[in-house]
């Protein structure tokens, strides 16, 4: 389950989850049962104070917004309630599982306050997996997770979903398989109901938080709905008029706002402005809008547009890489493209061996293959599509990072620094482009004075496992730690090994 904001404390128990069902494969021990047991207890506090707040949520809002504007808070209220309902729809289902198993388990065992059966491996797997009841269960969570995004227009991030966990040592496991599958202790599937069970909380708190926060949003009647024209040229002939219209994406057309540039009024009608100087001098010139519009409840807003800027000058075209001459495969390649004395929305940008996107003068230039390739900038003017060019690039592949633990890659460190970490990472020092590299595989080798090898311990999605982590935790002055194998994936999608690196511990 991935994706939104968390709190810190739910992240820990998201973490703490994750390793919990990492030592499950290694050992079933009562110890690690017993950190499911305490893990699902804290679920469950965490669960019940979420929904505390949903409740004073609620509560608040109908003894105030309700009785203060009943008729705009009326429609909110329903798509709050509407969301949760959707929630405790789920969470419903998800209780109905925590009490099939927990039958299943043979009820609570008064040593352990667990299930009797807690370390059962094949209940849940035979419960969920097999009469695919987890199935079902994913399908309901995605389910509520597309309504519940619906309900909240795509605004609100949260963790609740059902995904395929990434491959661990190139093995796939099924969600259904990684929370419920053979293997997965008892207790453990029913720390992973009462997981959901929170995630479904959170989302809810989160959906109903924003939805109410329309109530709280000023309010203008707005009757029309036009897109944004700011100023039909940013590069003005000279001689030419320079014209613009400054208004509200959607506005009032029964009332006309006070709208000023520089201090001065602006002629208004139907809720719209115009702005208009002489260009009768080359240059560059600055200006802003300021719209005051007086809303339902007689107060007034001031709205000020972005700082405009448009240039009169002369016609010859200009593309200018902004990093180099060169284009990266599989990076965002900015380019910016200008023609003195062309508006810039009068500009066509194409390619040969580059796709080109964008517009205004700033374009993402993306290449697959490594040689050259060629932009090419066009323009119309009057009734005539006129060439102003084409500037020729080198395509390249992004340089093979260098592997780096501590921030460094290599060489002598001190015993409590190399102790602390638990992550490799791939990077280019003095590199053009914000580049981020995922390192999939690596080996790790420890020597100590005087003793046999350390290893050599495999990691996955550069962190240190937990092995590798003792085996850090226990290295000396004198001693030498290698890391090799290290195998990293960049923007281009290209798969490499990177260089060795080690460090002597001091």
């Amino acid at each position: 389950m991935a994706g939104g904001k968390e709190t810190p404390r739910q992240k820990m128990i998201g973490i703490l989850y994750l390793v919990l069902l990492g030592l499950v494969a290694l050992n079933v021990s009562d110890s690690v049962l017993d950190a499911f047991k305490n893990l699902a207890t804290s679920l469950g506090t965490s669960t019940q104070n979420t929904q505390a707040s949903i409740d004073n949520m609620f509560s608040a809002f109908r003894e105030t917004k309700l009785k203060d504007e009943p008729e705009r808070a009326k429609p909110i209220l329903a798509k709050a309630e509407q969301a949760s309902l959707l929630a405790n729809n789920l969470a419903a289902h998800v209780d109905s599982l925590q009490a099939l198993l927990t039958d299943a388990g043979g009820g609570e065992s008064t040593s352990t306050g667990d299930l009797k059966n807690r370390g059962s491996t094949d209940i849940s797997f035979r419960l969920m997996v097999r009469e695919k009841r987890a199935e079902r269960l994913r399908e309901l969570i995605n389910e509520t997770r597309e309504k519940l995004l619906e309900i909240s227009n795509n605004e609100v991030g949260f963790s609740l979903d059902a995904q395929d966990p990434p491959p661990r040592a190139g093995i796939r496991k099924s969600w259904e398989q990684a929370n419920f599958g053979d293997g997965i202790p008892l207790t453990a599937a029913i720390t992973s109901l009462e997981k959901i069970k929170a995630d479904v909380k959170n989302a809810e708190a989160a959906v109903v938080k924003h939805i109410f926060g329309e109530m709280d949003m000023a309010v203008v009647n707005l009757d029309r709905f036009a897109a944004v024209a700011v100023a039909p040229s940013s590069y003005i002939i000279q001689g030419q008029p320079y014209t613009a219209k400054v208004f509200l994406t959607a506005y009032d057309s029964k009332s006309n706002p006070e709208i000023t540039v520089g201090g001065n009024a602006l002629p208004v009608a139907d809720g719209q402005g115009t702005y208009s100087v002489n260009t009768s001098s080359e240059g560059v010139y600055n200006w802003t809008g300021v719209i005051r519009v007086k809303q339902t409840d007689g107060t007034i807003k001031e709205y000020q547009t972005e700082p405009q800027t448009y240039q009169v000058a002369r016609p010859s075209a200009v593309v200018s890489p902004d990093a180099m001459n060169v284009l990266y495969i599989g990076l965002d390649n900015p380019i910016s493209v200008s023609a003195p004395g062309i508006p810039k929305e009068s500009l066509a940008v194409s390619g040969q061996g580059v796709s080109v996107s964008g517009s205004g003068g700033k374009y993402v230039a993306r290449v697959t293959q490594p040689g050259t390739a060629r932009i090419n900038v066009s323009a119309r003017i009057g009734e005539q599509t006129q060439s102003l060019g084409s500037t020729e690039f080198r395509v390249k592949r992004i340089p093979k990072p260098q592997a780096k633990v501590a921030g460094r890659s290599g060489g002598a460190v001190a015993a409590a620094q190399i102790r602390g970490q638990n992550r490799i990472f791939a990077g280019l020092d003095d590199f053009e482009f914000d580049a981020k590299f995922n390192i999939s595989r690596f080996s790790m080798l420890i020597q100590k004075p005087r003793v046999d090898p350390m290893g050599p311990y495999q990691g996955t999605n550069g962190t240190f496992s937990e092995p590798m982590q003792n085996a850090l935790s226990s290295v000396t002055p004198g001693s030498f730690v290698f890391f090799y194998n290290i195998i990293a994936v960049g923007p281009d999608g290209l798969q490499q090994e990177l260089d060795p690196i080690s460090f002597r511990v001091n």
